[in-house]
């Protein structure tokens, strides 16, 4: 069909409302289409929205109908029509189609394989590239992205700077063997699992700093919480206690989702996610002491809530953290957990060093934990034993003890991965919908 020959001003879906009573020119794609004899409800999506036109046979012209009726789901378009307020449709308006110009038709005999009927999620995942564009997709990746930008804008408000660490990485920051190896000229490195180390640094340097990006963890786990790739959000701040990082770790979580409930309501009704239940989001957050959090997991055995008993000493798995972030409507803070399950570099409890100054939080609704930090080892000698006794290389940690030798002081950090944030706040049941293109023990298409 020829191109459209209308003045009407161009505007996206999300704008619309602007221009009730004028005609607009959108430029999408055709979601959806349902006929009705002479009418026809084309709805089109823009990537900002979705909007119902409508077209009555006598009322456009007969081309116009034509490359209407019968036109193929996903085919790009670019329409223009009259915005027409109506309280029944979704987002208020509708447009009443004038024009209309097919940029791709999508052939009949090769249809849009995604249809409005349901697939199972293999199907669904193995075609991730084009199952982004329904509109529960678009509103995941939209709150995603809000939660990123909310996270950023918390630590660029409060004083931090943003110091991005490598992705390339001489040895593990855990001391684990979860790594991807890489070839580095001959040489092994390995793709980082967490900027941590190296923000500790420049938080010596400037004071309060974050980075932002991609990390790696080659854990073979299928569980529903799992990536071996994924984005970690990291602050780091000098002169901080762990008593400061738990007022840290609170504050930066209201935020988020605060900032979720009042820019992304109407994603957050797409995907039919209870706002209630975010609105009530806000520090302070209960904690609880390791100890206590036994307590009370072995009295949940025992009423019959869990199928073991938990024993004392080991690190929570995620029944264990499902089952305790269940108990809260709000994040819970579990704290001081036995150091010889936690990583080399976290400071022991100055009342009782058999205790690590560290804090998991752990997100309400069963989401287990979604941050995990500590305050660090601030000791020199202390941190050259905890490397030797975990049987770390030595000299892949020189410079990390140089922050040690050189102007030590207290400080703390901790770590938030982005899709474990999303899967809570938008009450899903796998973090494979979190990201645009999930990588998981066995995928890595598309």
């Amino acid at each position: 069909m020829s191109e459209i020959t209308s003045t009407a001003p161009i505007c996206t879906i999300a704008e619309i409302g602007r221009h009730e009573g004028q005609s607009v020119t959108l430029r999408g794609w055709l979601y959806n289409l349902r006929e009705s004899g002479k009418l026809l409800f084309p709805i089109f999506r823009d990537g900002t929205g979705t909007i119902q036109g409508v077209a009555h046979k006598a009322g456009v012209a007969p081309e116009v109908f034509e490359a209407l009726k019968g036109l193929t789901q996903e085919s790009s378009v670019i329409v223009t029509g009259k915005v027409r307020a109506d309280q029944r449709a979704h987002g208020g308006f509708e447009l009443d189609v004038e024009q209309i110009q097919v940029v791709q038709r999508v052939p009949e005999d090769d249809p849009y394989p995604i249809t409005p009927k349901e697939h199972g999620v293999e199907f669904l995942m193995e075609r991730r590239h084009l199952w982004v564009r329904s509109s529960r997709q678009v509103a995941i990746l939209r709150i995603r992205a809000e939660i990123m930008r909310a996270a950023a804008e918390y630590f660029d408000s409060n004083g931090f700077t943003r110091t991005d660490p490598p992705i390339l990485t001489p040895a593990a920051c855990e001391g684990t063997s979860t790594l991807f190896p890489v070839d580095y000229f001959g040489e092994e490195a390995f793709l980082t699992q967490s900027g941590q180390l190296y923000i500790e640094s420049t938080a010596l340097a400037l004071g309060k700093v974050y980075s932002f990006g991609p990390t790696f963890r080659a854990e073979k786990s299928k569980t529903r919480r799992h990536l071996t790739e994924f984005w970690m959000i990291e602050p780091e701040v000098a002169y901080c206690d762990l008593d400061g990082l738990l007022e840290l770790a609170e504050n930066f979580l209201s935020h988020i989702v605060q900032s979720v409930v009042k820019n992304r309501a109407p994603e957050l009704q797409v995907i039919g996610r209870d706002i209630a239940k975010l609105e009530v989001i806000r520090a302070p957050f209960p904690r609880l002491r390791y100890d206590e959090a036994v307590a009370m997991l072995n009295q949940a055995h025992k009423d019959g809530h869990l199928e073991n008993p938990f024993e004392y000493g080991n690190d929570f798995g995620s029944p264990d953290e499902t089952w305790l972030s269940s108990q809260f409507d709000r994040p819970v803070m579990v704290h001081r957990y036995p150091a010889n399950v936690k990583a080399f570099y976290m400071q022991p409890d100055p009342v009782d060093p058999t205790f690590a100054m560290c804090v998991d939080v752990l997100a309400p609704e069963g989401y287990g934990e979604i941050i995990g930090g500590s305050q660090r080892v601030d000791s020199y000698d202390l941190l050259k034993s905890r490397i030797e006794e975990h049987k770390l290389p030595l000299e892949a940690f020189q410079w990390y003890l140089d922050l040690r030798r050189y102007g030590s002081v207290p400080h703390s950090g901790f770590g938030m991965g982005i899709e474990r944030a999303v899967a809570w706040i938008c009450g899903l049941d796998h973090v494979r919908e979190t990201i645009p293109f999930a990588r998981t023990l066995n995928r890595m298409f598309p």
